[in-house]
């Protein structure tokens, strides 16, 4: 990799949806980087308990509340699942723009592009119990408060879309589909 890529990374991640805790890690990982890609993994998933938001949707949460953040060093970059470990790297390569390093606390995604020759840091950590798309989308199947774990853009598209019925519908009246 070219040595003026050395301040590029990449996060990756369902954003499903984008929450606090991304916020957080996204926010410090660009203040580490000169240009920071958010890869929006599962693209291809939408409509199900697990993956309720389309990628353009998750596209639409993360742009908005990154500019409501002020931050202005990124990409967005959607990125379907390959379902083929030994080349998911190269496919994600083929996609976002250059990088260097990778922010993950996934295993198996860090293994991954280590083998592939890239840095790999942990990603900051934030509540994880708390700030978790599981954990959002089973607050919205309960009727439980929900919004002050996601960015109020976030909340915004979410009720533009009306994706609070949405959820409710996918998962069948099963408060736990998760």
């Amino acid at each position: 990799m070219k040595k003026e890529y050395e301040g590029y990374s990449l996060v990756v991640g369902r954003f499903q949806p984008l929450h606090k805790g991304h916020m957080d890690v996204i926010r410090k990982c660009a203040e580490a980087s000169e240009h920071i890609t958010i890869g929006i993994g599962s693209a291809q998933y939408s409509h199900t308990p697990q993956n309720p938001f389309t990628a353009g949707e998750r596209y639409m949460m993360i742009n908005k509340a990154l500019r409501d953040e002020g931050i202005s060093n990124y990409s967005i970059v959607p990125i379907e699942d390959l379902n083929r470990y030994p080349v998911w790297v190269a496919h994600v390569v083929s996609l976002v723009p250059p990088f260097r390093t990778v922010y993950t606390n996934n295993p198996l995604t860090r293994r991954l592009f280590e083998e592939a020759g890239f840095e790999v840091r942990q990603s900051p950590l934030y509540n994880r119990s708390v700030f978790s798309g599981t954990e959002i989308r089973r607050r919205i199947l309960a009727d439980e408060e929900w919004r002050q774990l996601v960015p109020d853009a976030v909340a915004q598209i979410i009720d533009d879309i009306d994706g609070v019925s949405r959820i409710k519908q996918i998962s069948g009246g099963n408060d736990s589909p998760f």
